[in-house]
């Protein structure tokens, strides 16, 4: 089965009779660019039979990598050339002051002129973030977007969501508050979760463990029977399928996940290692190596790849930088989701029934 079939198998439920949709690609962020990002734009267009991309960045780069792929029909992609890239070392103010004609910028105005239904950049998180908190405006009663992304577990048909993963550094109360409340909708309406479970992430599971605004946030959980909060969850936790959602700080969250991240890569590579060092461990590897690529597939980072931007008027999914095809369509197709899903339209009607503290 090839990765369309995946994609086609896994999203069927959506694709029936679904409308076209358009979502607008930063096909200049990221480490590599047009050379990653074009053919991942390829695929999703193959995958999805109602996608419309609109590709933003350096056109005469564009239409050569389209010829390049051999892909010529334009009738599902439109091209609209920008003169500017933010690059990923440039600060936030500069990209929203003086690059407001880069590729990242355009796919992010044309969400918000309705021309696009979402955008996916794998550029500079931190001029994605200030770029779309600027452009597109936060939902009623949010205070700050929060990136989210899904996890795996120790149960290879079910992920967690954790937010946030770095957009914000020092949280409050009442901003975990909201990532507790929008995680639970995004949960619900991407995965179909009924109900879904909600912890904070803490260094204990007592009750008297933590800082201050963790416990505050704790008690103003518990307090509202509309999100199934189910209490504090340690590191150690992150993957045991206690939880549906997992809250806490970007600090926090982005250390974690790039730690986790670390320790997969660390234990399969010393395991790649050990099989190759010995004739007898090379005809083990061999025979166990279809068992051994099931235990860490879910581990692959790349089909994880793709954390929302949430809490905005719109939708907009961050790649990671160095994302390859393979993962940068998985960014695109989590955009198709949450489109159809009308995630944005969900958490402010979630919000608007006064879900929110005092």
């Amino acid at each position: 089965m090839n990765i369309c079939d995946n994609i086609i198998e896994n999203n069927s439920t959506h694709m029936n009779g679904k409308k076209s949709l358009t979502i607008a690609l930063d096909i200049m962020g990221g480490d590599k660019g047009p050379l990653i990002t074009i053919p991942a734009a390829i695929m999703a267009l193959k995958c999805t039979p109602n996608l419309h991309l609109i590709l933003c960045g350096d056109e005469k780069i564009i239409t050569t990598q389209l010829i390049e792929y051999q892909y010529l029909d334009n009738k599902r992609l439109t091209i609209y050339p920008t003169t500017e890239v933010v690059a990923m070392d440039d600060k936030p103010a500069v990209a929203i002051r003086f690059k407001k004609n880069s590729s990242m910028r355009k796919a992010v105005d044309l969400v918000k002129e309705d021309k696009a239904q979402a955008c996916v950049s794998a550029g500079n998180t931190g001029a994605l973030f200030s770029i779309s908190h600027f452009v597109l405006k936060m939902l009623p009663g949010v205070e700050r977007p929060a990136l989210i992304s899904s996890l795996p577990t120790n149960d290879e048909k079910k992920h967690v969501f954790m937010l946030d993963l770095g957009a914000n550094v020092f949280c409050d109360s009442n901003i975990l508050y909201q990532f507790a409340i929008m995680g639970s909708v995004l949960a619900e309406q991407v995965d179909g979760i009924k109900n879904p479970k909600v912890a904070l992430l803490n260094m204990g599971e007592e009750e008297i463990k933590g800082s201050d605004h963790i416990k505050l946030t704790a008690s103003q959980l518990t307090a509202n029977d509309d999100i199934n909060y189910i209490g504090f969850v340690e590191g150690n936790d992150i993957f045991s399928n206690k939880a549906d959602v997992i809250v806490c700080d970007g600090f926090v969250g982005n250390v974690a996940l790039k730690t986790c991240e670390g320790v997969a890569h660390m234990v399969y590579n010393k395991l790649l290692t050990i099989l190759s060092q010995h004739f007898f461990a090379r005809i083990l590897g061999r025979i166990f190596a279809a068992p051994i690529k099931k235990i860490f597939k879910p581990l692959n980072p790349d089909q994880y790849n793709g954390a929302s931007l949430i809490g905005l008027q719109g939708i907009v999914v961050k790649s990671h930088g160095n994302a390859n095809s393979k993962a940068f369509l998985a960014a695109i197709m989590e955009a198709v989701k949450e489109v159809e899903r009308q995630v944005p339209e969900k958490i402010k009607k979630k919000l608007i029934q006064g879900l929110m503290p005092n």
